[in-house]
């Protein structure tokens, strides 16, 4: 049976999804917990603990910016990963990275 939901005031729809979402992230949390608890009796019973099969990874920390671009300041570049498009027009435009270093 669904609720005659155009019979709440505002304040009631409003208490009823902050509910829901409760509900919804508690149900997220019981069925990770529930597929973890079921993952460690299937390494248990191959005689492994569950975190030596499963690699946990740390974190990669942050790192600082070598470079940013002198026309709009708040872009920046550690220098890692895919080359922005706008280092690539500077370098087009005749800059060097020593010119973009910060």
């Amino acid at each position: 049976m669904k609720p005659d939901l155009k019979e709440y005031s505002l304040e009631e729809l409003m208490s009823l999804k902050k509910d829901v979402d409760a509900a919804i992230n508690s149900y997220n949390a019981r069925a990770l917990a529930h597929a973890r608890q079921e993952l460690e009796k299937t390494a248990q019973s191959m005689g492994y603990k569950l975190d030596e099969i499963i690699e946990i990874r740390k974190p990669r920390a942050k790192v600082a910016p070598k470079y940013r671009n002198s026309d709009v300041p708040e872009q920046t570049w550690t220098g890692r990963g895919r080359t922005p498009k706008w280092v690539e027009f500077a370098l087009e435009s005749g800059k060097t990275l020593d010119d973009l270093k910060i």
